[in-house]
């Protein structure tokens, strides 16, 4: 199959003042859109031409001699990911979704404490990430490209701590970034919905 660049689910200037129109354009059609190409071109008549993403990052994910592949395919789905978890001003959390926040972190204000500090402390590039993991909600932290779901994870949030998701808008303070993020990015409906998935 070959694998498309989707578009952003809203429109470029949807999230501002807190992420700005040029960062968007400059974020999915440069960097995303990268890895849709890089992506086709390196599984394109091997083994994994016919295989989903989750399926390709999955195969690739310990195999040191396929790295590139796995960097652009997990790189294509993370991105994917990250911008469905973006909303302006999406409220907060609701629910069964609520409930689960509060039973596994204590409330709400120390889950966006942890979120951020596995965010502003992950070394270099990578991502923030609230998962499922054996019933229990956690909050990891990957370097790069790397995704939950090689370890069995279910993703339900990410923050893009790579630099050209932030840099235009926070120069240097991703910390800053993380908070607004935090504050008034996160689309809880969509998180909301990967829950309930994974309940089911």
């Amino acid at each position: 199959m070959t694998f498309e660049l989707p578009p952003l689910p809203y429109d470029y200037k949807a999230l501002e003042p807190f992420v700005s129109a040029s960062t968007l354009e400059f974020h999915h059609d440069k960097h995303h859109a990268g890895y849709v190409t890089n992506l086709n071109k390196l599984v394109q008549d091997t083994e994994l031409a016919n295989k989903s993403l989750e399926e390709i990052i999955l195969a690739t994910a310990n195999d040191s001699a396929k790295t590139g592949i796995f960097n652009n395919a997990a790189q294509v789905w993370n991105h994917t990911f990250y911008w469905h978890s973006l909303k302006k001003d999406g409220g907060d959390p609701t629910g069964q979704l609520a409930d689960k926040i509060k039973a596994s972190f204590g409330s709400l204000d120390e889950f966006k404490k942890q979120f951020k500090e596995a965010g502003a402390t992950q070394f270099g590039s990578g991502y923030a990430w609230l998962v499922l993991d054996n019933g229990q909600l956690k909050v990891v932290k990957t370097p790069n490209a790397a995704n939950p779901i090689t370890n069995s994870q279910t993703p339900l949030l990410t923050a893009d701590v790579w630099e050209h998701a932030y840099y235009l808008d926070y120069q240097n303070r991703r910390p800053d970034y993380l908070q607004t993020f935090l504050d008034h990015l996160i689309n809880w409906d969509f998180v909301a919905e990967q829950y309930a998935k994974a309940g089911k």
